[in-house]
Parts: C-alpha cells; structure tokens; sequence
C-alpha cells in the first residue's frame, strides 16, 4: 500500500472514531482554524462538518461578536499549558438559538514537541449535569445511603456493596464481592435468587418485596426481614438493552415486623383463650372442660398437648403420673397405668422447679429416637412443659410439642403455655373437688 494510501486510511480511521463518539469534539491547528467536527458536534449546534471545518474559530457564526475574541483566547490558551482546560460559554446554533456549553481543551504537541493545535470535547451544560448527578447519586448511594445496596451481577453475584449493606452481611465491602449469596445467607437465599432472577428476566416489580433471610454473623446466625426494591441494570452503550446485572437496595425493617407479629399472636391467643374459656363453661365435666382447653390451645401453637396429671396432688417429690387428656386424642390413649419417664425427663424438671422447662432435640433420623426415649410422639423435635397448680398444689403437668416445620419454643410461647395450664389446673382441681 503506498504512503498516501495509509494515510487516506488512517484518515477514514480517525472519522469514523470521531463520528462514533457521544460526546462532540471538535479540533483547531496552531493558527485557530477548525480541522475535525464530529457528528455529536452537528447534532448538538446544527451544523455540519462540511459547514464548519475549515473556519478560523467560532467568530462570525457560532459565537456572537462580542464573545468571539474571549471564547477564541480561552479555547487556544490550551496549547500554552499542561493538562485540561475547562470552560463554560454560550455558542449558537444554525437555527439561532444559544447553548450552553462546558468544553475539555488541551494542546495538541506537533512531531517536535511544540504546540500544534487544540482538541476541544463539548457537551450541552443540562446533559453534563445530568451525567454529574447520576455520578454523584450513585457515588451517595454506594457510600452513604441509609438503604442498603448491593449490585448483582447476572450471575447473582455481588459486584459492589455500599457500606450500609456491608454492615447488614456482616463483612468487609470487598470481601463480599464475587462469592454467592449462599456464602453469606442460611435462610432466604432460593427467595432472593429467584426475585433477581425475575428481574433480570422480566423487570423490577411494581413495590416493594419484604424477604426474611438468615444472615451468617461471626456471632451466630442472624434472623431479619429486608424490605427489598430491585432495579434492572441495562448497558446505556447497546443498541438494544443488555443485562448488567440488578441494583438491590433494601432496609432492615425486623423490629417493626417483629412487633406487628408479636402484637398480631398476642392478639390471636387472647381470642383463643376466650373462646376456650366459653367452650368450657358449657362442659358439665370439668375434667372435660380441660382437653377442651386443649383443644383450642394448639390452634397455631403446637402440633401435640399431653395432659399429665399426679396420683397423689400435691406431693411432686414422689411423682407418679398418669395421662390424664391427649390432643390430638391417641398418644397414648388415657388410663390409669402411670407414664414411665426416666430421671432427668422435661416434665419432671418442670415439677421439681414448679415451671416451665423448654427443650429441643436434633433433626433427622435421631429425632425419632430423642422423641421416643420421652416417651413422645414422633416427629417431636421441640418440648414445652409446665407445670399445673391450684390452690398451692401442684396437680401435674403439661407437655406441649412441635414438629421440625416450627421454631423451637421462646420464652413469649412459654407465658401463653402458663397461662392455658392455670386454667387447666382449675378445671382439674375443681374435678377432683367434685370426685371428693
């Protein structure tokens, strides 16, 4: 290829970078005279390169006369000094309007080292403020938000945390990067993925999503609700939206949902305490009366009630008891053959300290066995005894028992169950009195 072929080439090179650039530009030699004019230049002033190369300056017809020397002198004085210039003005368009514009000059050295032109890259002032804002807003969100954020890529991994969210996983901001969401998430984790997931796929939701998710802490594991928003990350580069991954921004809300919970079971288990208390009144049994207490006292407490009662009322430092109520009815049956529990059993703990005693036993296969060497039912995994008094006596106790698909019991479960097993007691206490 002969030299001036190169150079044609390299030329159409330079025009075609130029022309594919979002931001206008245009250039000047040593003497002012305009030699490049890309199309972003065109759009944003109307005119066009073949309008424009060629002219010394702005002078005459994309400044007005009495800003042309001042533009020009500011534009050229790039040449004279190191690094960017940067300037605002207002220059005209073909149509006659004015825009104003910040410009990024800087001297252009020729083969020997010394000044041989200006570049000088342009923008509309609103569109340059625009691109600040989103800068700043997202360099606010990723250090000072109150919400925290974390950006996913497309294969659901981390790939940037502000501070806020890095407090809330319990790990250093670039430790969390690149490692999956199971790393630093026991619970929630299938939940997340898949409203990411649905993101990528589809967009964000129309509200806000509230997930509960266990998060690992050098402490321990940690129980919280996030109220979540999600936000498609697409490339602003292509000409049809391309996934970069997805912007969650979300809060701690646990207290607050920790409160309506607790307020919305206070709630329920009064209304089930009266409800049992009217039930009861219409049984002319009052040992009867009591496994209707039973009865409404597992409604989203527990899956099984065992009712325990001692031979001898009164004497629980030689206890003998008998089951006395069952429910769900048939483990075991009642009768007068006492419950064989061996020494250290829940429900005699419960009796020697006259409270309630909280127990849970492992998952899986040995659960089985745990249930069944306290004489349980199967599937049992977590225990709450307590104790029944009336009138300084202690009458028996007792059990109630949940399944794995259930948190262990807390001490809130523990007030309930003291208080379903005083009105027990009463009923038991009143059908002895009337046996008497």
């Amino acid at each position: 290829m002969s030299a001036s072929g190169r150079s044609e080439t390299a030329d159409d090179l330079l025009a075609a970078l130029l022309d594919g650039m979002d931001a206008a530009l245009c250039a000047f030699d040593a003497d002012g005279v305009i030699t490049h004019w890309n199309r972003e230049a065109e759009r944003i002033l109307g005119w066009s390169a073949a309008e424009a190369v060629g002219r010394k300056g702005f002078a005459g017809w994309a400044v007005r006369a009495a800003d042309a020397l001042d533009v020009q002198d500011r534009l050229m004085a790039a040449q004279d000094v190191p690094g960017r210039q940067v300037h605002e003005f207002a220059l005209l368009t073909k149509s006659g309007g004015r825009v104003l514009v910040r410009t990024q000059s800087a001297g252009v050295p020729g083969a020997d080292g010394k000044p041989a032109g200006v570049y000088c890259a342009f923008s509309a002032v609103h569109a340059q403020i625009d691109l600040e804002r989103s800068i700043a807003l997202s360099e606010a969100l990723m250090d000072d938000a109150s919400w925290g954020v974390v950006l996913v890529d497309v294969d659901l991994r981390p790939a940037a945390v502000n501070a806020h969210a890095a407090r809330a996983l319990a790990s250093g901001r670039t430790a969390l990067l690149g490692r999956p969401l199971g790393d630093l998430l026991t619970q929630g984790v299938e939940e997340l993925e898949g409203a990411l997931q649905h993101v990528l796929a589809e967009g964000a939701p129309p509200k806000p999503v509230e997930l509960w998710v266990s998060v690992r802490t050098p402490e321990g594991v940690r129980r919280r609700c996030w109220r979540c928003g999600f936000l498609r990350l697409a490339s602003p580069l292509a000409e049809e939206p391309v996934p970069l991954g997805v912007a969650l921004l979300f809060q701690d809300v646990t207290e607050a949902r920790r409160a309506e919970l607790d307020t919305a079971q206070l709630r329920f288990r009064s209304h089930q305490l009266h409800r049992a208390g009217r039930a009861a009144a219409e049984c002319e049994d009052p040992a009867e009366a009591a496994s209707v207490r039973l009865d409404f006292a597992l409604a989203g407490f527990a899956e099984h009630a065992l009712l325990d009662v001692l031979e001898r009322p009164g004497d629980p430092d030689r206890p003998r008891l008998v089951r006395s109520a069952a429910s769900p009815p048939g483990f075991p049956a009642p009768g007068s053959i006492p419950v064989r529990y061996e020494a250290g059993h829940p429900v005699l703990q419960a009796l020697e300290r006259s409270g309630s005693v909280r127990t849970s036993g492992p998952r899986g296969e040995a659960a089985d066995e745990w249930a069944r060497s306290r004489q349980w039912p199967q599937g049992a995994v977590h225990g709450l005894c307590v104790v029944l008094r009336s009138r300084g006596r202690t009458l028996g106790a007792l059990t109630f028992l949940r399944g794995p698909s259930r948190a262990a019991f807390e001490r809130a479960d523990a007030a309930y169950a003291e208080e379903v097993a005083a009105r027990v007691a009463a009923d038991l206490d009143l059908a002895t009195r009337g046996a008497d």
